[in-house]
């Protein structure tokens, strides 16, 4: 989808006028969409990162996300607390992992090794997001019940991000993953490259059970999403445009493919049509791109010990991410740091310091909560209801969360 040509902008720009006046959320939101180069930027970056191949488009986003780095609030209007309102959805989601992974296999320390990162200290994001999709979509449609499949879908995606962290601190050489020794500083990587197979493997068995071809579909394009996104991780480009459509394309693949496609499943599964499979789908897109570049933002402001992992890891790792692609616009000298990947005395240091004296970071969340605004509005096309609100705060927990 290529970007809006000019003609076309006082047409959307009035159409988001409509869409705003729609919006019920807090005064601080309806502000920022009340001004139009906040709400057309808006939707031009929308536009612009479906078609992140073009290099005009991924330019484009950049400079509207330049524009503004006001910060709008937090959606006080809400009064739903999704961790508390899916309580008893979550509260044996890890145990019942654990049981999947168990039994199918004897073998001790394979058990060890796999259970290792289910303990119940994550987050649990995505089976939160998958669950709240599920049950809204199916209030939506006028049921009040949660399928037993929607609930599986919650649970393989869960598998399915965990089994990335294990090849990500294999690849990263981790020492330190949600505040213990990563499961790669206490078992030989072999062992460990194996366990995270082993984690996929259980998580397509769970897919294969659903016996639903277009749901197998979906769920296995995230895998395949994963793979390529870690494959473009590994190189860079050498233009600035090239670069930030890179990184987009990047953070949709390794991040927000899973919590889109889950979120597109569980609605499949209710029966709902493509229309509202889209707009499941679009909403865990955006949530996904605002929690990554969120994540990318931490990486230069919190602690190590608030992060549970090591602070500017990504600039140790060679990793541009958004706060250092925005600091290039005011400091050219990062291009060449980039270029070979932060790997000369002292590039680290001066690059975390270069994004500091910037708005790179300011600029990143105004990009962040762009996404969560979308998501917000998705989510305020289903039906009234404590899951529909729910998902509207989710977006209010990305944007905000420390850690």
């Amino acid at each position: 989808m290529a970007c809006l040509g000019s003609s076309r902008l006082c047409a959307r720009a009035e159409k988001l006028c409509q869409l705003r006046r729609n919006l019920t959320t807090s005064a601080s939101l309806r502000r920022e969409l009340d001004n139009p180069q906040a709400a057309l930027s808006t939707r031009l970056i929308q536009r612009c990162q479906m078609s992140t191949g073009n290099e005009h488009c991924a330019s484009l986003a950049r400079a509207m996300s330049s524009m503004q780095t006001q910060q709008p609030g937090s959606l006080a209007d809400y009064r739903v607390e999704p961790y508390q309102l899916l309580e008893d959805d979550l509260k044996d989601v890890y145990e019942d992992i654990r049981q999947e992974l168990v039994g199918n296999t004897t073998n001790d320390q394979l058990r060890t090794i796999a259970t290792y990162y289910f303990s119940g200290q994550g987050k649990a994001l995505r089976p939160m997001v998958a669950i709240l999709m599920a049950r809204a979509v199916n209030y939506h449609r006028q049921s009040n019940n949660l399928l037993a499949s929607q609930r599986q879908v919650a649970m393989i995606a869960e598998m399915i991000h965990s089994a990335s962290l294990i090849h990500d601190d294999v690849i990263d050489q981790s020492d330190f993953r949600r505040g213990k020794p990563s499961i790669n500083a206490l078992w030989s990587q072999k062992k460990v490259t194996m366990a995270g197979d082993f984690i996929l493997a259980v998580a397509s068995m769970m897919i294969a059970r659903l016996r639903n071809d277009d749901v197998t579909l979906t769920l296995s394009q995230v895998v395949t999403d994963l793979v390529q996104g870690e494959f473009m991780q590994l190189g860079s480009k050498e233009t600035e445009n090239e670069r930030f459509a890179h990184y987009l394309t990047k953070t949709y693949r390794k991040t927000a493919s899973l919590l889109a496609n889950s979120a597109k499943a569980v609605t499949m599964l209710a029966g709902a049509d493509e229309r509202l499979a889209e707009v499941a789908f679009q909403y865990g897109r955006n949530i996904g791109l605002a929690f990554q570049l969120v994540d990318d933002l931490l990486d230069f402001i919190c602690s190590s010990e608030a992060l549970g992992k090591p602070t500017a890891a990504d600039l140790k790792l060679g990793l541009a991410t958004a706060p250092v692609l925005f600091a290039c616009e005011r400091y050219p000298e990062l291009n060449p740091m980039i270029m070979r990947r932060f790997q000369e005395p002292g590039d680290v240091e001066k690059a975390f310091e270069l994004v500091h004296k910037s708005q790179g970071l300011e600029q990143t969340k105004f990009l962040a909560k762009k996404h969560c605004v979308e998501a917000i509005r998705l989510a305020q096309t289903l039906a009234d209801s404590p899951y529909s609100k729910g998902l509207v705060v989710v977006s209010d927990l990305v944007i905000n969360r420390t850690k």
